[in-house]
């Protein structure tokens, strides 16, 4: 893996762009939350998958699917960023999140397993907590029985995070959004009850609502079970594919008097619900989950739309193996 572009700043989050030694692209991000600092939070955001087969309407990572990433290429993109911060690999950070959740759907690939198990002894990290974020393609259960045996033996008490997107409650419009087979509710139910433990992070629903995109309280209630599941409304990010498909977001990340009452509704059914709205830096960067910068390389090396970052391509002497970097240990 040879990182050969970036875009955005270390005060919020910067893109990284990678090739792989089979030349495909990949890209990962790291973020920080202002004004948290990075010793109290910090992010890594990795790729699963070159490209991803799903094509949901509103990301960009689905323009084409070129395959999996190895174990080995997951982890240098971990390398790397912690490399840059932390060579010595030595994480002192309260809350290190890492997430399997920008380009391809982290299901699909099973090294993203054999990622989680090398974790706890490749960094030393005190705050280490793995985030997994599926649509729960149908055919996966393996890739899910063996996630919630790592999950209880190697990151119990509440040290994972795991999110199940779906996005609204209405079925048809569910099928539009993620167009391909996928747990139907009762499938999601039955799993979490199971994945579940005492002392567990609650599971995340997690709906990046569009407008007149329902999520029904008495459909929450029939399915999900409060005690078990919390919520995450998100903006629909301003993505080239979002924007085509005519996709509006009911949440105004710009916007202190929006008026959200969906939410109230589910509070007032008994769910916890986070509004998640994140920083809005991030969608002038272009790096919110899903926005495939390499599609902007292809057409404009200037962003266009909005974005005010431009993508650096790195000089030849910061281009290196992550391995250059600190060598595997």
């Amino acid at each position: 893996m040879r990182v050969f572009a970036s875009a955005g700043d270390a005060n919020h989050a910067i893109v990284y762009l990678a090739r792989a030694d089979s030349g495909e692209i990949v890209e990962f991000v790291e973020a920080v939350q202002p004004p948290v600092p990075r010793q109290k939070k910090w992010v890594i955001i990795v790729s699963s998958l070159f490209g991803c087969p799903v094509r949901c309407p509103i990301c960009d990572a689905g323009g084409y699917y070129h395959g999996k990433l190895s174990a080995e290429e997951i982890l240098a993109q971990i390398d790397y960023v912690i490399d840059r911060r932390f060579p010595d690999r030595i994480v002192p950070v309260e809350k290190f999140k890492i997430q399997f959740a920008r380009v391809g759907e982290p299901a699909f690939n099973p090294a993203v397993l054999d990622v989680l198990e090398q974790m706890p002894t490749r960094y030393r990290a005190p705050g280490l907590m793995p985030t997994i974020s599926t649509i729960a393609p149908t055919g996966s259960e393996d890739f899910f029985e063996r996630l919630m045996e790592i999950k209880n033996s190697l990151y119990s008490g509440g040290n994972f995070q795991f999110q199940f997107s779906i996005h609204t409650t209405d079925a048809q419009l569910r099928d539009k959004l993620i167009p391909i087979k996928k747990w139907d509710f009762a499938q999601i139910a039955r799993y979490s009850e199971r994945f579940y433990k005492p002392g567990d992070r609650k599971i995340t629903l997690n709906f990046a609502l569009a407008k007149d995109s329902p999520i029904d309280p008495h459909i929450m209630l029939d399915n999900f079970d409060p005690r078990i599941f919390i919520l995450k409304i998100t903006p629909i990010n301003p993505t080239f594919s979002a924007m085509a498909g005519g996709f509006s977001t009911y949440i105004d990340p710009y916007s202190a008097a929006n008026r959200h009452d969906v939410i109230e509704k589910l509070r007032e059914a008994g769910f916890e619900v986070i509004l998640s709205i994140g920083n809005v830096e991030e969608n002038f960067i272009g790096s919110n989950c899903g926005q495939f910068i390499e599609k902007y390389l292809r057409e404009n090396a200037e962003l266009e739309g909005g974005y005010t970052y431009k993508i650096r391509e790195l000089p030849e002497a910061e281009i290196m193996p992550s391995s250059a970097v600190n060598p595997q240990i």
